[in-house]
């Protein structure tokens, strides 16, 4: 009920909180409004790859033996978590990553979300989570990016990065899946990934340290494959370099991935890239490019490539959803540095001209890998 109280020259009407639901969706009804005052004061030409938190982050939870239901929107914030959550004790945890795109016609589109969703049911499998259905990931997301949408950035100046995560919450002492997970999705607008923007990446070859090993967690995107290549990862930029690329774990020659990427290489007519089997990660773009590069005519191979054959390569190029598909100026490996082609005319580019295309519309999507969510 009501309540009417007077304060000096005030009259204030005291409302209880309401909560309405609607689907899967919960929203708390109280001040602050929903909607947030339009204006954003960012300057859209210098944003990079950081954290600028948005409004609204995304939260469901379930229990070990349930599944998930009911979501709903929270004001973005911090989360508190047991001292003995499973996440914080085992790295009982894995992560997605996605863009939200605004087109000049104001169209606001995602990129094939539901692989997102499936990638994340792979990964929850292998770290015995319990895992959201590919229709509440995507819902999730579409309604994270619509109660964010004005921080969306104009068209051509970078993307709303969305980060789906998936945790164990629950306490637990012993080695054992956590009693209770959740599923959140929060959101920050980005531009280019690296600090050069679109120049070329600079790569180096690291034989000290290994990112993933047969039986291990290397094709899945669990937080705890991240951690590790900190330190290799410091230490390359320390030296001038844009990244690491990393080798198999078995013999020290074949190429897997790039911390941040899928790597991929030219020669002639023929793009070859590291097989996605146990140690590398399926990435999205990667599955992506392969589908329209052999649509444009060339011969794509998925195989084992050893160093000294990258090292032959016309061109090297890397894939991801923080990168989209960069190009490689050059690769240093045991004191040897090696340069590729990057101009205009490199197959690297054409491939980007076409797959911006089809997230802009300026290619027909004939593959059906746009969602419009507005």
């Amino acid at each position: 009920m009501n309540r009417l109280v007077a304060n000096g020259d005030k009259l204030i009407i005291s409302v209880p909180l309401l909560t309405c639901s609607v689907f899967d969706l919960k929203i708390d009804i109280s001040s602050p409004p929903m909607q947030p005052p339009l204006l954003i004061d960012i300057d859209w030409d210098s944003i990079g790859f950081g954290l600028t938190p948005t409004d609204y982050m995304y939260v469901m939870k379930c229990s070990e033996d349930d599944n998930f239901r009911h979501g709903k929107l929270n004001r973005f914030g911090n989360i508190e978590l047991s001292p003995s959550a499973g996440v914080l004790n085992y790295g009982q945890g894995i992560f997605e990553g996605m863009k939200v795109i605004r087109r000049e016609d104001g169209r606001v589109v995602l990129f094939r979300p539901e692989q997102n969703a499936l990638r994340m049911q792979v990964g929850a499998e292998r770290m015995c989570m319990p895992s959201p259905s590919v229709h509440q990931f995507v819902d999730a997301v579409k309604q994270t990016a619509l109660a964010n949408k004005r921080w969306i950035p104009p068209p051509g100046k970078g993307s709303l990065y969305m980060r789906p995560l998936l945790i164990g919450t629950g306490p637990i002492l012993g080695l054992a899946p956590a009693p209770e997970y959740t599923f959140l999705i929060y959101s920050s607008p980005v531009g280019n990934y690296f600090k050069a923007g679109t120049a070329a990446l600079n790569l180096y070859v690291d034989t000290e340290y290994d990112r993933a090993s047969r039986g291990g967690t290397g094709a899945i995107k669990t937080i705890s494959n991240y951690g590790p290549a900190l330190k290799p990862l410091i230490r390359a930029k320390s030296r001038g370099f844009s990244d690491v690329l990393y080798l198999d774990s078995v013999h020290g020659k074949y190429v897997e991935e790039v911390s941040s990427c899928n790597v991929f290489l030219v020669k002639g007519n023929s793009i070859s890239t590291p097989p996605a089997k146990g140690t590398i990660l399926p990435g999205i773009t990667r599955k992506s490019i392969i589908e329209i590069a052999r649509d444009l005519g060339y011969k794509v191979e998925e195989r084992p490539i050893t160093i000294d054959e990258l090292l032959q390569a016309d061109e090297v190029f890397g894939t991801g959803t923080a990168v989209v598909v960069s190009p490689v100026g050059s690769i240093t490996y045991q004191g040897e540095r090696v340069e590729y082609q990057t101009d205009d005319k490199s197959v690297c580019k054409r491939l980007l001209s076409t797959y911006m295309g089809i997230q802009n519309g300026i290619i027909e999507d004939k593959k059906g890998w746009i969602l419009e969510i507005n």
